[in-house]
């Protein structure tokens, strides 16, 4: 494949999208495309052994930053890496497109489709759909891509990610549930009280509301909900995972006894870890544009990097985008 690294993603760019990208090159023998700052990626790509693998360097001359509005991004910056990076899959010159940049302005650029893929056809909003770090690895959508939804939105969410979990996950006739603060039909809020007759009537495998703790036990394979409160729930898991890790480590070395029991432990800790670390799953597909875009977390190092980079490959390998085409003719 060809895959297009945003290398002026990252928060720490273009160190770990480089990096990333090398480590995808090494593991997949895939050709990556790295898109910015052609200086600054050759001054990278100079710290790494690249022998016998295939990346290429694309020049973009702007960069899109974390605090620029996507309105100021599609006039202002038409050449930012992830115009040219977009570009490129729009034209065939590539397979998948990887950022760990800014979440609006990717949604923002991959909507346009002068340069950008624009949306699948009969899609309202495209949506992010990000795998939440449990056991059974079930689906939350959308994740931040649209803070204010309608109950059509939703409907169209959980047929994406129905099909992306289907095709991904290899999960057959995926649950989906909306979530709510409570399973009852009665609760949840307008737009939850709304959405639920378009579900039931939709032909999904729709197992009504569920509430978030529920969710995280693996009680759907996909969980929708507008990317306002998707975001929040994912954030907060996130930062009570964090906060957990940090607590334990402080506890083990409270005394000696302690501190040999967590030496003890250690391997049984580094395998919750990897369970939980958002790095391993690398980042969220944008579901409902028509191509492939996998957006990464800001903070993302090398290794989350290739993870995302292995994700993009999934989903092209599974004909993800394919699949949605031909479920919203259905």
């Amino acid at each position: 494949m060809r895959i297009v690294v945003d290398a002026m993603g990252s928060d720490d760019n273009p160190g770990p999208d480089v990096a990333g990208a090398v480590l995808a090159a090494r593991k997949f023998g895939d050709t990556m495309i790295l898109v910015g700052d052609q200086a600054q990626i050759e001054a990278e790509l100079a710290k790494q052994d690249t022998a016998g693998l295939s990346i290429e360097v694309v020049h973009a001359g702007q960069q899109i930053v974390m605090t620029d509005k996507p309105s100021d991004i599609v006039k202002g910056k038409p050449d930012s890496s992830m115009h040219v990076g977009m570009s490129l899959v729009k034209n065939g010159e590539a397979d998948a497109f990887v950022t760990a940049g800014n979440t609006g302005g990717a949604l923002a650029v991959a909507m346009l489709r002068q340069v950008g893929l624009g949306r699948i056809p009969g899609v309202k909003r495209p949506a992010l759909g990000v795998i939440f770090p449990i056991e059974e690895r079930p689906l939350l959508i959308d994740n931040g891509a649209n803070a204010d939804c309608k109950p059509e939105y939703l409907l169209q969410f959980g047929l994406m990610g129905s099909l992306y979990v289907e095709r991904v996950l290899g999960v057959q006739n995926p649950r989906v549930a909306l979530i709510s603060n409570g399973e009852e039909e009665g609760k949840g809020n307008s737009l939850i009280k709304e959405t639920i007759p378009l579900m039931q009537a939709s032909g999904l495998n729709y197992v009504g509301n569920i509430e978030p703790k529920e969710f995280v036990k693996g009680g759907a394979d996909v969980g929708v909900t507008d990317g306002f409160t998707g975001n929040i729930i994912i954030k907060t898991a996130e930062a009570i995972a964090s906060y957990m890790n940090g607590l334990i480590k402080t506890e083990i070395k409270a005394s000696p006894l302690t501190t040999l029991g967590g030496l003890l432990a250690k391997p049984a800790f580094g395998r919750v870890k990897s369970r939980l670390d958002p790095d391993e799953v690398g980042g969220a597909p944008l579901l409902g544009v028509n191509g492939v875009v996998i957006v990464a977390h800001g903070r993302s190092n090398a290794y989350a990097i290739k993870q995302a980079i292995g994700q993009a490959r999934r989903i092209v390998e599974k004909q993800v985008v394919e699949a949605i085409q031909t479920g919203l003719k259905a």
